[in-house]
């Protein structure tokens, strides 16, 4: 398992307030630079957009994975979002995105960041992964469940 390391109940937004990509990211890296206050929010947002403009990473039915590596990252981290209205992300299917998944890694990482992207893929292949996360109460409720998804790919 790996996703229980990345993401803590800590870096889920429940509601997430942003109506677009960019605003997203910086929402987002909020959460993360609150578990690693290390990081660099202008060199973290640069990954995220330099990887974003070789393709978008909303990437099925209402949910992106953006991504990238910056040396202002101490290993893997990640962060969960839910937006109950839709975010305009310019996904490759065009549809608002409500389930986000953002992960940064250092360049050293490669292969962890790569299992870590793999992981969630596997998970959100199953259509009952985005129904039941946007049921969830609570940021821990939402952590289990990754968690408890990931298990049973395992």
């Amino acid at each position: 398992m790996v996703l229980d390391q990345v993401f803590s109940p800590e870096s889920v937004i429940m509601q997430l307030e942003s109506s677009d990509k960019e605003e997203l990211f910086e929402e987002l890296l909020e959460s993360l630079v609150a578990v690693q206050p290390e990081i660099d929010r202008a060199q973290a947002l640069a990954a995220l957009r330099d990887r974003e403009s070789k393709m978008s990473t909303g990437i099925l039915h209402g949910i992106a994975v953006p991504h990238g590596h910056c040396d202002c990252v101490k290993g893997v981290i990640g962060a969960i979002g839910i937006s109950r209205k839709g975010i305009d992300y310019e996904a490759l299917d065009k549809a608002p995105v409500n389930l986000v998944f953002m992960v940064l890694s250092s360049p050293q990482e490669t292969e962890k960041h790569l299992k870590v992207l793999k992981a969630l893929a596997s998970i959100l292949q199953n259509p009952l992964f985005a129904k039941e996360i946007v049921e969830k109460q609570n940021a821990r409720q939402v952590y289990e469940l990754v968690c408890q998804y990931e298990a049973s790919i395992s």
